[in-house]
């Protein structure tokens, strides 16, 4: 990380016309969650035999770091277009990110969606208690007397996309459009070796968007992209959306 690149980061943001976000599980390492792929990644470990890292905190009870509330900046200032996110953790939508403006490819371990009318909700209000019904997930077994949607009477789901699960069709979609249509794309904490996910990054750059990657670790895209930064999410991102609001002090004047 340096301060040209911080600035250089900060002056396609603050002139973008539209900016849209892509974030990986290395956005909420800082907030003490694992990432899937780092040295004690999920993954990592996975690989070798061993159990997942421990978290100091339930996942639920985890809080959004600076990196999460940078972006919720950029969207008080009109800046941010469109996130998308890898991540499951619900940690964009708690920090502030507005829902219609998020597409969470992976789904969110606090929702469940209807199959039928696509219509997500809390575990709450869809009264299902996973000490009786377990988690919902897909693939789970269907019980007679389950809980079904409030709003349709169709299947309800855990929104957690397992492996061999689809991915939400109107995220993805949503992820494809606002890919390809955007003049400056923004990649934080995330290996981009997951597809289809990692196709959105290609689908900016063959649209002509300026690529930024920030991430600690090296991704295949690093040698494609028109910026990379090495470091910390919330050390960085902070840095950059002060450097845009300085920037857009200035437009005014």
């Amino acid at each position: 990380m340096s301060a040209e690149e911080i600035e250089l980061a900060a002056q396609w943001i603050a002139t973008s016309k539209k900016l849209v976000v892509f974030t990986g599980a290395g956005i909420s390492t800082e907030s003490g969650l694992p990432d899937f792929r780092g040295p004690n990644g999920i993954w990592t470990r996975r690989d070798k035999g061993l159990p997942p890292p421990k978290t100091k905190k339930p996942w639920h009870l985890v809080d959004p770091n600076p990196a999460h509330y940078a972006l919720v900046e950029l969207q008080e200032l009109g800046i941010l277009d469109f996130l998308i996110s890898q991540n499951v953790d619900n940690l964009h939508l708690k920090s502030g990110i507005k829902p219609e403006k998020l597409a969470e490819l992976h789904g969110n371990t606090t929702l469940m969606v209807c199959l039928q009318c696509n219509r997500k909700m809390t575990y709450e209000e869809a009264g299902w208690d996973k000490r009786i019904w377990g988690p919902g997930y897909r693939t789970s077994p269907v019980h007679p007397r389950q809980p079904k949607c409030p709003y349709c009477g169709g299947r309800i789901i855990s929104s957690i996309v397992n492996f061999g699960d689809p991915l939400p069709e109107k995220d993805l979609e949503a992820a494809f459009y606002h890919s390809k249509t955007c003049d400056v794309f923004l990649v934080i904490g995330s290996s981009l070796v997951v597809t289809p996910a990692a196709y959105c990054p290609q689908l900016a750059l063959k649209a002509g968007a300026k690529v930024i990657i920030l991430n600690e670790g090296e991704t295949p895209f690093d040698n494609l992209v028109h910026l990379r930064i090495y470091g910390k999410a919330g050390q960085i991102m902070p840095k950059i959306v002060a450097q845009v609001k300085e920037l857009l002090k200035l437009q005014k004047y």
